[in-house]
């Protein structure tokens, strides 16, 4: 999930890095940038952070990470595997407490969001076709859809975001924040 999301950002902004890094090789992780975000080496991870992910998903398997510092607060994003071969992403905030992972995310099908969240991109825009969706599922419940559409232009690609509850479907008019 995060290597698409990395190739997709590279390709559109044309910054991609010709050096493919591997989880086995983290010499070769050390400290890239990538669109607000380092990628880091596994082994560069603290052990607390490892800690907090194995409690939310004990039989994932890391095979990336990336640090951030965002509006002060310090995250790590964990990729990887579940056993039966889907991507999941972790992504954990430092808290008072330790670190916590905040949300889950990974990439699905259009059609398989829920019929209100495709209703409601459609409310937003009957023309918006995502080419990829990411299910991000909050740890108090909610769960935000980002989707993505192709760019307008040379610019980003067009996103909206779509909070749901299990019920209701709201469209966002700000980036959600955790």
């Amino acid at each position: 999930m995060m290597r698409e999301a990395i190739l997709m950002g590279g390709l559109l902004c044309c910054a991609a890095c010709g050096s493919r890094q591997e989880a086995k090789a983290p010499e070769l992780a050390a400290k890239v940038k990538t669109s607000g975000k380092e990628q880091t080496a596994l082994a560069s991870v603290p052990k607390a952070v490892f800690d907090a992910a194995r409690a939310a998903q004990p039989t994932m398997s890391f095979i990336e990470a990336e640090a951030e510092m965002r509006d002060g607060r310090n995250y790590y994003d964990l990729g990887g595997r579940l056993p039966d071969g889907s991507e999941i992403e972790l992504d954990l905030l430092q808290g008072p407490r330790g670190w916590t992972v905040v949300e889950t995310q990974r990439d699905i099908a259009f059609a398989s969001a829920p019929q209100p969240v495709r209703a409601a991109s459609l409310e937003a825009d009957r023309r918006f076709a995502p080419v990829r969706v990411i299910e991000s599922r909050q740890n108090d419940g909610i769960v935000i859809y980002e989707l993505f559409g192709p760019p307008h232009t040379d610019a980003e690609p067009r996103k909206i975001e779509i909070k749901f509850d299990g019920s209701k479907a709201e469209l966002l008019t700000k980036e959600w924040a955790h």
